[in-house]
């Protein structure tokens, strides 16, 4: 029915499909078709599946990195921070200059906005003659020292700590007798000394008069004396003896006018206010981290070197007595016990503190006596004013402190001890006898932790300190008076009332 209505030519179109229908069946046309097509994708499969199961060739070109903060991936960040060592050694020689090798004249030396005035070099020499003079009155006999008889030196030297020590026992009787609360920082007792970080500051051991010396991380020399003033404030002389940070300072007992400076570079420097200059006495490939020197004996320098290394100097050879590996990294802080000059503390950023006994170091790696161990490094390992404690400072945020024969007796006290790259480490130092140790706080206040009671019994805090106390130094003869140097250059220095 439906045929009838198409038209001729549609008639003729599907007589021809069916025409050839019937050939391309005759002929097996569509079964060759399939046999072809099937074949045609099973080697296609066969192709993917050899290149999928190919082994790959190894990459000889360095693979493209894509470097991503860790608040852009969502990780929260790392609360280690930077390692220890990273921590002491960032900016330390951001102005790092070449070395001068030789004298270097305090005239040249001088980096104060005025012309250089000599005064200040023969003020210093008349008080180191004054100071002299004073001592002997007192019955205090002091020796040659590094020019003269090294016995006669030595045995002076003892007699005159003896003395200093009764004398002190005798106007200090009853320990703990100082009331913290009468420890002051007035307006006038604060100056920038240099222009930068402070990483050391010491009083002259001066009866006389009140001079402090600070050292920063660009190799300058500030010296501020306190007792005396100008038409514009505090006098304060600069010098830039150094080019790195200065890692140590020594004002001489003996003789108040040759100071030892050591530094990062690897220099050891004697100023002789009396030659107007610095003499340089060690050169060394290492750095030098700290600088020491036991009260009966002005002719030996002990100085920190490299990672863990400890260095004796001689001042009558000009040369290196002894040289050991004591630490598996650098050397903070040198001291000596004060009533057994030949038991010596270091500590180091490996972690640990030790005590050694010098007479029993003659061999080429020497023993530790005893050795204190924290999780993190050690800044500072120092023996109180009797000798019968040790405390240490690490950045494992504790204050340990050891005492009895053998300072067996271990007790802890916490302290954040976090200080970052900007500040110098906190390094916790003894008062004037074992009662009290005095360490810097984040808040621009100075901690003051008791060893009886094992914790911190009371902050010193002040308006007038814009900045945090980091390094600190008693004033050997006046009870009361501490120093403190910041991270801007300035020093505070705090009086008992």
């Amino acid at each position: 029915m439906a045929s009838q209505n198409l038209t001729e030519y549609e008639r003729k179109r599907l007589e021809n499909i069916r025409r050839n229908d019937e050939m391309l069946a005759a002929l097996k046309i569509h079964s060759k078709a399939s046999e072809v097509s099937a074949a045609a994708k099973r080697s296609r499969v066969a192709s993917k599946s050899y290149t999928v199961k190919s082994e790959k060739k190894p990459k000889t070109e360095t693979p493209l990195v894509i470097r991503r903060s860790l608040r852009t991936r969502g990780v929260p960040p790392d609360s280690e921070g930077l390692k220890d060592i990273a921590l002491e050694s960032v900016n330390v020689t951001e102005k790092s200059p070449a070395k001068v090798l030789g004298p270097l004249s305090m005239r040249d030396a001088y980096e104060g906005d005025d012309e250089f005035d000599r005064s200040f070099g023969e003020a210093i020499v008349g008080l180191a003659k004054k100071e002299a003079h004073s001592r002997s009155l007192n019955g205090e006999e002091i020796g040659s020292g590094a020019d003269g008889d090294a016995s006669n030196d030595l045995k002076g030297r003892n007699v005159g700590t003896s003395c200093v020590v009764e004398r002190r026992k005798e106007e200090y009787k009853v320990w703990g007798s100082l009331k913290l609360e009468s420890l002051t920082l007035n307006s006038e007792n604060r100056a920038r000394l240099v222009p930068t970080r402070i990483t050391a500051v010491q009083f002259f051991p001066s009866s006389n008069v009140k001079m402090i010396v600070a050292g920063d991380k660009f190799g300058n020399l500030g010296f501020w004396n306190c007792d005396s003033s100008n038409n514009e404030g505090n006098e304060v002389h600069l010098y830039h003896p150094h080019p790195a940070a200065i890692s140590g300072i020594l004002v001489q007992r003996h003789c108040l006018s040759k100071i030892y400076t050591s530094c990062y570079d690897g220099l050891v420097r004697l100023m002789d206010a009396e030659k107007e200059v610095f003499d340089l006495v060690f050169n060394s490939d290492e750095s030098l981290y700290s600088l020491s020197q036991p009260n009966n004996d002005a002719n030996c320098l002990y100085f920190g070197e490299g990672p863990g290394g400890l260095t004796i100097w001689d001042s009558r050879t000009g040369k290196c007595s002894s040289q050991w590996v004591l630490h598996d990294s650098r050397i903070n802080t040198i001291d000596f016990d004060p009533e057994n000059l030949h038991i010596m503390a270091t500590s180091s950023s490996d972690g640990t503190a030790c005590t050694w006994d010098l007479r029993y170091t003659k061999k080429s790696k020497p023993s530790a006596l005893r050795t204190f161990t924290h999780q993190r490094a050690v800044h500072s390992a120092y023996f109180s004013p009797s000798g019968r404690s040790l405390a240490t400072t690490s950045l494992d945020d504790t204050i340990g402190i050891y005492d009895g024969a053998n300072f067996e007796n271990a007790s802890t006290v916490f302290h954040f001890n976090q200080t970052g790259r900007w500040l110098s480490t906190f390094r916790g130092i003894w008062g004037w006898d074992d009662s009290y140790i005095f360490v810097g706080n984040m808040k621009r206040g100075v901690d003051v932790i008791s060893p009886v009671h094992k914790k911190i019994v009371t902050t010193l805090q002040s308006p007038h300190m814009s900045a945090i106390p980091c390094r600190f130094d008693a004033h050997p003869f006046e009870i009361g008076t501490l120093a403190g140097g910041t991270s801007g250059g300035q020093v505070y220095m705090w009086k008992s009332s």
